[in-house]
Protein backbone atom coordinates (compact mmCIF):
# COMPACT_ATOMS: atom_id res chain seq x y z
CA UNK A 1 0.00 0.00 0.00
CA UNK A 2 1.53 3.29 -1.16
CA UNK A 3 0.59 6.24 1.00
CA UNK A 4 0.14 9.73 -0.35
CA UNK A 5 2.53 12.42 0.86
CA UNK A 6 0.19 13.90 3.46
CA UNK A 7 -0.65 10.41 4.74
CA UNK A 8 3.01 9.44 4.97
CA UNK A 9 3.76 12.65 6.83
CA UNK A 10 1.05 11.93 9.36
CA UNK A 11 2.73 8.59 9.99
CA UNK A 12 6.17 10.22 10.24
CA UNK A 13 4.80 12.69 12.76
CA UNK A 14 3.53 9.78 14.86
CA UNK A 15 7.12 8.47 14.86
CA UNK A 16 8.38 11.79 16.23
CA UNK A 17 9.70 13.33 12.98
CA UNK A 18 9.02 17.04 12.45
CA UNK A 19 6.78 17.96 9.51
CA UNK A 20 5.66 21.38 8.24
CA UNK A 21 2.12 22.54 8.97
CA UNK A 22 -0.25 21.53 6.20
CA UNK A 23 -3.84 20.97 5.20
CA UNK A 24 -5.61 18.79 2.64
CA UNK A 25 -7.74 20.65 0.08
CA UNK A 26 -10.25 18.99 -2.21
CA UNK A 27 -11.44 22.21 -3.84
CA UNK A 28 -9.78 25.49 -4.90
CA UNK A 29 -11.70 27.33 -2.18
CA UNK A 30 -10.32 25.00 0.47
CA UNK A 31 -6.81 25.63 -0.87
CA UNK A 32 -7.37 29.37 -0.66
CA UNK A 33 -8.55 29.07 2.93
CA UNK A 34 -5.54 26.92 3.82
CA UNK A 35 -3.19 29.57 2.47
CA UNK A 36 -5.08 32.30 4.32
CA UNK A 37 -4.60 30.36 7.56
CA UNK A 38 -1.03 29.09 7.03
CA UNK A 39 0.58 31.88 5.03
CA UNK A 40 2.65 31.12 1.89
CA UNK A 41 2.23 27.47 0.91
CA UNK A 42 3.35 24.86 -1.59
CA UNK A 43 0.26 23.42 -3.29
CA UNK A 44 1.10 19.77 -3.97
CA UNK A 45 -0.73 17.17 -6.06
CA UNK A 46 -1.43 14.01 -4.06
CA UNK A 47 -0.67 10.98 -6.20
CA UNK A 48 1.44 7.90 -5.32
CA UNK A 49 4.17 8.56 -7.89
CA UNK A 50 7.27 10.70 -8.14
CA UNK A 51 7.98 13.49 -10.60
CA UNK A 52 5.06 15.66 -9.48
CA UNK A 53 7.06 18.87 -9.70
CA UNK A 54 8.29 18.17 -13.23
CA UNK A 55 4.71 17.39 -14.27
CA UNK A 56 3.45 20.73 -12.94
CA UNK A 57 1.87 19.19 -9.86
CA UNK A 58 3.60 21.42 -7.31
CA UNK A 59 3.15 25.20 -7.26
CA UNK A 60 4.07 27.89 -4.76
CA UNK A 61 1.37 30.28 -3.58
CA UNK A 62 2.04 33.49 -1.66
CA UNK A 63 -1.60 34.37 -1.05
CA UNK A 64 -5.09 32.89 -1.13
CA UNK A 65 -5.79 33.88 -4.75
CA UNK A 66 -2.60 32.22 -5.96
CA UNK A 67 -3.43 29.09 -3.95
CA UNK A 68 -6.90 28.98 -5.49
CA UNK A 69 -5.50 29.26 -9.03
CA UNK A 70 -2.86 26.64 -8.32
CA UNK A 71 -5.45 24.19 -7.01
CA UNK A 72 -7.67 24.84 -10.04
CA UNK A 73 -4.79 23.88 -12.30
CA UNK A 74 -3.65 20.83 -10.32
CA UNK A 75 -6.87 19.14 -9.16
CA UNK A 76 -8.05 16.82 -11.92
CA UNK A 77 -4.79 16.80 -13.88
CA UNK A 78 -3.26 13.49 -14.93
CA UNK A 79 0.17 12.58 -13.56
CA UNK A 80 1.59 9.31 -14.84
CA UNK A 81 -1.86 7.75 -15.17
CA UNK A 82 -3.27 9.05 -11.88
CA UNK A 83 -5.97 11.69 -11.78
CA UNK A 84 -5.24 14.16 -8.98
CA UNK A 85 -8.20 14.08 -6.52
CA UNK A 86 -6.87 16.60 -4.00
CA UNK A 87 -3.90 18.77 -3.05
CA UNK A 88 -1.87 19.23 0.09
CA UNK A 89 -1.24 22.85 1.03
CA UNK A 90 1.95 22.88 3.06
CA UNK A 91 3.53 25.80 4.82
CA UNK A 92 6.57 27.12 2.95
CA UNK A 93 9.94 26.32 4.52
CA UNK A 94 12.93 28.62 4.89
CA UNK A 95 15.39 26.12 3.41
CA UNK A 96 19.09 26.21 4.15
CA UNK A 97 20.00 22.69 2.98
CA UNK A 98 18.31 19.66 1.40
CA UNK A 99 19.29 16.10 2.34
CA UNK A 100 18.18 12.70 1.07
CA UNK A 101 17.29 9.99 3.60
CA UNK A 102 15.68 6.67 2.75
CA UNK A 103 15.27 3.02 3.62
CA UNK A 104 14.32 0.48 0.98
CA UNK A 105 14.91 -3.14 0.02
CA UNK A 106 18.10 -4.04 -1.85
CA UNK A 107 16.89 -7.16 -3.65
CA UNK A 108 20.36 -8.07 -4.88
CA UNK A 109 21.70 -8.04 -1.32
CA UNK A 110 18.43 -9.46 0.07
CA UNK A 111 18.53 -6.88 2.84
CA UNK A 112 17.21 -3.48 3.85
CA UNK A 113 19.48 -0.63 2.88
CA UNK A 114 19.75 2.82 4.44
CA UNK A 115 20.89 5.62 2.12
CA UNK A 116 21.94 9.12 3.09
CA UNK A 117 23.12 11.88 0.78
CA UNK A 118 23.87 15.58 0.96
CA UNK A 119 22.41 15.75 -2.59
CA UNK A 120 18.80 15.87 -1.50
CA UNK A 121 15.94 17.29 -3.53
CA UNK A 122 17.06 15.45 -6.68
CA UNK A 123 16.08 12.10 -8.16
CA UNK A 124 18.18 9.71 -6.11
CA UNK A 125 18.37 7.35 -9.10
CA UNK A 126 20.05 10.10 -11.12
CA UNK A 127 22.51 10.81 -8.29
CA UNK A 128 23.25 7.09 -7.93
CA UNK A 129 24.00 6.83 -11.64
CA UNK A 130 26.02 10.00 -12.07
CA UNK A 131 27.68 10.33 -8.66
CA UNK A 132 27.38 7.03 -6.74
CA UNK A 133 30.01 8.20 -4.28
CA UNK A 134 27.61 10.95 -3.17
CA UNK A 135 25.37 8.38 -1.49
CA UNK A 136 26.43 6.80 1.80
CA UNK A 137 25.01 3.32 2.39
CA UNK A 138 24.42 1.08 5.38
CA UNK A 139 22.87 -2.38 5.68
CA UNK A 140 21.45 -2.40 9.23
CA UNK A 141 21.22 -5.62 11.19
CA UNK A 142 17.58 -6.70 10.70
CA UNK A 143 17.20 -7.86 14.30
CA UNK A 144 18.69 -4.97 16.28
CA UNK A 145 18.54 -2.16 13.72
CA UNK A 146 21.27 0.44 13.17
CA UNK A 147 23.54 1.29 16.11
CA UNK A 148 24.61 4.83 16.95
CA UNK A 149 28.24 4.37 15.95
CA UNK A 150 27.14 2.93 12.58
CA UNK A 151 24.89 5.92 11.97
CA UNK A 152 27.60 8.37 12.98
CA UNK A 153 29.97 6.76 10.47
CA UNK A 154 27.25 6.95 7.81
CA UNK A 155 26.61 10.65 8.46
CA UNK A 156 30.30 11.48 8.21
CA UNK A 157 30.62 9.38 5.05
CA UNK A 158 27.84 11.48 3.53
CA UNK A 159 29.75 14.66 4.40
CA UNK A 160 27.19 15.74 6.99
CA UNK A 161 29.26 15.31 10.13
CA UNK A 162 28.24 18.66 11.61
CA UNK A 163 24.65 17.32 11.74
CA UNK A 164 25.54 13.96 13.25
CA UNK A 165 23.48 14.29 16.42
CA UNK A 166 20.14 15.50 14.95
CA UNK A 167 20.45 13.31 11.83
CA UNK A 168 21.13 10.20 13.88
CA UNK A 169 17.96 10.87 15.86
CA UNK A 170 15.85 11.29 12.69
CA UNK A 171 17.27 8.13 11.08
CA UNK A 172 16.46 6.05 14.14
CA UNK A 173 12.88 7.35 14.14
CA UNK A 174 12.42 6.64 10.43
CA UNK A 175 13.82 3.13 10.83
CA UNK A 176 10.94 2.31 13.19
CA UNK A 177 8.68 2.22 10.12
CA UNK A 178 10.34 -1.02 9.00
CA UNK A 179 9.73 -3.30 12.01
CA UNK A 180 6.62 -1.52 13.30
CA UNK A 181 4.80 -0.85 10.01
CA UNK A 182 6.30 -3.49 7.68
CA UNK A 183 7.45 -0.70 5.37
CA UNK A 184 9.33 -1.74 2.23
CA UNK A 185 10.15 1.90 1.44
CA UNK A 186 10.45 4.82 3.86
CA UNK A 187 11.91 7.91 2.24
CA UNK A 188 12.29 11.62 2.99
CA UNK A 189 13.47 13.67 0.03
CA UNK A 190 14.20 16.36 0.80
CA UNK A 191 14.92 16.21 4.49
CA UNK A 192 15.19 19.95 5.05
CA UNK A 193 17.58 21.80 7.31
CA UNK A 194 15.94 25.19 7.87
CA UNK A 195 17.87 28.39 8.41
CA UNK A 196 16.81 28.28 12.04
CA UNK A 197 18.55 24.89 12.38
CA UNK A 198 15.44 22.66 12.49
CA UNK A 199 15.34 19.36 10.56
CA UNK A 200 11.97 18.86 8.88
CA UNK A 201 10.52 16.33 6.42
CA UNK A 202 9.95 18.34 3.25
CA UNK A 203 8.47 15.36 1.42
CA UNK A 204 7.69 11.78 2.35
CA UNK A 205 7.20 8.41 0.71
CA UNK A 206 5.96 5.37 2.59
CA UNK A 207 5.02 2.00 1.13
CA UNK A 208 3.65 -0.80 3.31
CA UNK A 209 4.15 -4.43 2.31
CA UNK A 210 0.80 -5.64 0.95
CA UNK A 211 1.52 -9.10 2.35
CA UNK A 212 1.57 -7.64 5.86
CA UNK A 213 -1.32 -5.21 5.55
CA UNK A 214 -3.52 -7.49 7.66
CA UNK A 215 -1.35 -6.45 10.60
CA UNK A 216 -2.13 -2.80 10.00
CA UNK A 217 -5.90 -2.61 9.65
CA UNK A 218 -5.86 0.88 11.15
CA UNK A 219 -3.75 2.17 8.26
CA UNK A 220 -5.83 0.33 5.70
CA UNK A 221 -9.08 1.73 7.10
CA UNK A 222 -7.66 5.25 7.31
CA UNK A 223 -5.69 5.36 4.06
CA UNK A 224 -6.74 2.34 2.04
CA UNK A 225 -8.93 4.07 -0.54
CA UNK A 226 -7.56 3.59 -4.05
CA UNK A 227 -6.87 6.66 -6.16
CA UNK A 228 -8.43 7.04 -9.55
CA UNK A 229 -5.79 5.42 -11.72
CA UNK A 230 -6.24 2.52 -14.11
CA UNK A 231 -9.95 1.65 -13.66
CA UNK A 232 -9.46 -2.07 -14.34
CA UNK A 233 -6.66 -2.37 -11.78
CA UNK A 234 -8.81 -0.50 -9.26
CA UNK A 235 -11.73 -2.85 -9.83
CA UNK A 236 -9.47 -5.91 -9.74
CA UNK A 237 -8.05 -4.82 -6.38
CA UNK A 238 -11.57 -4.48 -4.99
CA UNK A 239 -12.19 -8.08 -6.05
CA UNK A 240 -8.92 -9.34 -4.56
CA UNK A 241 -7.27 -10.14 -7.89
CA UNK A 242 -3.64 -9.82 -8.96
CA UNK A 243 -4.05 -7.78 -12.13
CA UNK A 244 -1.90 -5.50 -14.28
CA UNK A 245 -3.18 -3.63 -17.32
CA UNK A 246 -1.19 -3.89 -20.57
CA UNK A 247 -1.61 -2.33 -24.00
CA UNK A 248 -2.89 -5.23 -26.13
CA UNK A 249 -6.30 -6.69 -26.97
CA UNK A 250 -6.17 -10.30 -25.71
CA UNK A 251 -7.25 -10.91 -22.12
CA UNK A 252 -5.04 -13.34 -20.19
CA UNK A 253 -6.01 -15.44 -17.16
CA UNK A 254 -3.67 -17.94 -15.50
CA UNK A 255 -3.09 -19.53 -12.13
CA UNK A 256 0.38 -18.61 -10.98
CA UNK A 257 2.64 -15.73 -11.96
CA UNK A 258 5.03 -17.93 -13.93
CA UNK A 259 2.25 -19.49 -15.97
CA UNK A 260 0.75 -16.07 -16.68
CA UNK A 261 4.09 -14.71 -17.82
CA UNK A 262 4.74 -17.66 -20.11
CA UNK A 263 1.23 -17.27 -21.55
CA UNK A 264 1.95 -13.62 -22.33
CA UNK A 265 5.11 -14.75 -24.12
CA UNK A 266 3.25 -17.37 -26.13
CA UNK A 267 0.63 -14.86 -27.24
CA UNK A 268 3.31 -12.44 -28.34
CA UNK A 269 5.20 -15.21 -30.16
CA UNK A 270 1.98 -16.11 -31.97
CA UNK A 271 1.65 -12.52 -33.17
CA UNK A 272 -0.79 -11.19 -30.61
CA UNK A 273 -0.62 -8.68 -27.77
CA UNK A 274 -1.88 -9.13 -24.20
CA UNK A 275 -4.37 -6.68 -22.69
CA UNK A 276 -3.57 -7.67 -19.13
CA UNK A 277 -1.83 -9.96 -16.68
CA UNK A 278 -4.36 -11.64 -14.37
CA UNK A 279 -3.25 -14.30 -11.88
CA UNK A 280 -6.12 -16.08 -10.12
CA UNK A 281 -3.66 -17.95 -7.87
CA UNK A 282 -3.63 -21.49 -6.62
CA UNK A 283 -6.83 -23.16 -5.52
CA UNK A 284 -9.02 -20.58 -7.28
CA UNK A 285 -12.75 -21.21 -6.84
CA UNK A 286 -15.48 -20.61 -9.40
CA UNK A 287 -16.24 -17.16 -7.97
CA UNK A 288 -12.63 -16.03 -8.46
CA UNK A 289 -12.65 -17.19 -12.07
CA UNK A 290 -15.88 -15.32 -12.75
CA UNK A 291 -14.51 -12.14 -11.14
CA UNK A 292 -11.35 -12.32 -13.24
CA UNK A 293 -13.30 -12.71 -16.47
CA UNK A 294 -15.67 -9.91 -15.49
CA UNK A 295 -12.81 -7.46 -14.93
CA UNK A 296 -11.13 -8.39 -18.21
CA UNK A 297 -14.35 -7.89 -20.18
CA UNK A 298 -14.74 -4.37 -18.77
CA UNK A 299 -11.96 -3.27 -21.11
CA UNK A 300 -13.54 -2.42 -24.50
CA UNK A 301 -10.21 -3.06 -26.25
CA UNK A 302 -10.36 -6.76 -25.41
CA UNK A 303 -11.25 -8.86 -28.48
CA UNK A 304 -10.90 -12.29 -26.89
CA UNK A 305 -9.73 -14.13 -23.79
CA UNK A 306 -7.16 -16.87 -23.28
CA UNK A 307 -7.25 -18.88 -20.06
CA UNK A 308 -4.31 -21.12 -19.22
CA UNK A 309 -4.80 -23.28 -16.13
CA UNK A 310 -2.59 -25.98 -14.71
CA UNK A 311 -4.28 -27.84 -11.90
CA UNK A 312 -2.21 -28.50 -8.83
CA UNK A 313 -4.28 -27.33 -5.91
CA UNK A 314 -6.46 -25.57 -8.49
CA UNK A 315 -9.27 -27.91 -9.57
CA UNK A 316 -10.24 -28.04 -13.22
CA UNK A 317 -13.92 -28.57 -12.46
CA UNK A 318 -14.03 -25.44 -10.27
CA UNK A 319 -12.40 -23.38 -13.01
CA UNK A 320 -14.79 -24.76 -15.61
CA UNK A 321 -17.84 -23.97 -13.47
CA UNK A 322 -16.57 -20.43 -12.99
CA UNK A 323 -16.19 -19.99 -16.74
CA UNK A 324 -19.63 -21.34 -17.50
CA UNK A 325 -21.21 -19.11 -14.85
CA UNK A 326 -19.32 -16.09 -16.13
CA UNK A 327 -20.33 -16.83 -19.70
CA UNK A 328 -23.98 -16.97 -18.74
CA UNK A 329 -23.98 -14.05 -16.32
CA UNK A 330 -21.92 -11.71 -18.49
CA UNK A 331 -23.52 -12.63 -21.80
CA UNK A 332 -20.05 -13.13 -23.23
CA UNK A 333 -19.84 -13.01 -27.02
CA UNK A 334 -16.09 -12.75 -27.49
CA UNK A 335 -13.81 -15.63 -28.45
CA UNK A 336 -12.69 -17.69 -25.48
CA UNK A 337 -9.84 -20.20 -25.64
CA UNK A 338 -9.11 -22.46 -22.68
CA UNK A 339 -6.11 -24.66 -22.00
CA UNK A 340 -6.64 -26.88 -18.98
CA UNK A 341 -4.58 -29.70 -17.49
CA UNK A 342 -3.87 -31.22 -14.11
CA UNK A 343 -6.19 -31.92 -11.18
CA UNK A 344 -9.70 -32.95 -12.30
CA UNK A 345 -8.86 -31.90 -15.82
CA UNK A 346 -11.21 -34.48 -17.36
CA UNK A 347 -14.13 -33.33 -15.21
CA UNK A 348 -13.36 -29.73 -16.17
CA UNK A 349 -13.14 -30.53 -19.86
CA UNK A 350 -16.46 -32.33 -19.69
CA UNK A 351 -18.15 -29.32 -18.08
CA UNK A 352 -16.70 -27.01 -20.73
CA UNK A 353 -17.77 -29.24 -23.62
CA UNK A 354 -21.29 -29.61 -22.22
CA UNK A 355 -21.57 -25.83 -22.23
CA UNK A 356 -20.17 -25.14 -25.66
CA UNK A 357 -16.54 -24.44 -24.77
CA UNK A 358 -14.01 -26.74 -26.39
CA UNK A 359 -10.75 -26.71 -24.37
CA UNK A 360 -7.41 -26.28 -26.12
CA UNK A 361 -5.03 -29.19 -26.64
CA UNK A 362 -1.96 -27.37 -25.29
CA UNK A 363 -0.77 -23.88 -24.41
CA UNK A 364 0.91 -23.11 -27.74
CA UNK A 365 -2.08 -24.16 -29.84
CA UNK A 366 -4.36 -22.20 -27.53
CA UNK A 367 -2.24 -19.06 -27.97
CA UNK A 368 -2.23 -19.48 -31.76
CA UNK A 369 -5.98 -19.99 -31.79
CA UNK A 370 -6.86 -16.88 -29.75
CA UNK A 371 -4.58 -14.77 -31.96
CA UNK A 372 -6.29 -16.22 -35.04
CA UNK A 373 -9.74 -15.51 -33.65
CA UNK A 374 -8.93 -11.93 -32.68
CA UNK A 375 -6.77 -10.93 -35.63
CA UNK A 376 -7.83 -8.31 -38.14
CA UNK A 377 -10.40 -9.80 -40.46
CA UNK A 378 -10.63 -13.00 -38.46
CA UNK A 379 -13.99 -14.46 -37.50
CA UNK A 380 -14.96 -16.54 -34.47
CA UNK A 381 -15.17 -20.22 -35.27
CA UNK A 382 -18.34 -22.09 -34.57
CA UNK A 383 -18.40 -24.71 -31.90
CA UNK A 384 -16.39 -27.74 -32.94
CA UNK A 385 -15.10 -26.09 -36.13
CA UNK A 386 -11.47 -26.30 -35.03
CA UNK A 387 -9.52 -28.37 -32.57
CA UNK A 388 -8.62 -26.62 -29.35
CA UNK A 389 -10.95 -23.65 -29.10
CA UNK A 390 -14.35 -22.18 -29.66
CA UNK A 391 -16.15 -18.90 -29.25
CA UNK A 392 -19.07 -18.79 -26.83
CA UNK A 393 -22.13 -17.69 -28.74
CA UNK A 394 -20.04 -18.10 -31.91
CA UNK A 395 -20.95 -15.87 -34.77
CA UNK A 396 -22.55 -13.14 -32.60
CA UNK A 397 -19.43 -10.98 -32.26
CA UNK A 398 -15.67 -11.11 -32.32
Amino acid sequence: MKLLEYQAKEVLASLGISIPPGRVARTPDEAAQACADLGPVAVKAQVPVGGRGKAGGIKLARNADEARRAAEQIIGMDIKGFKVPLVYCEGALDIDREIYLGFTVDRDARANILMLSARGGMDIEQVAEEEPEAIARLYPNPWRGPLDFELNALVYQAGLGELARPLTAVVKKLHRAIPELDAVTAEINPLVLTKSGEIVAGDAKLEIDDNAIWRHKDLEERYGSVLEGDPYEVEAKKRGLTYVSLDGDIGIIGNGAGLCMSTLDLVQRAGGSAANFCDIGGGAKAEVVENALAVILMNPKVKGVLMNVFGGITRGDEVARGLVTAKNNLGMKLPLVVRMSGTREEEGRTILKENGIEPGANAWEAAQKIVELTSEGGAPLRRGASRGATSPDAGEGA
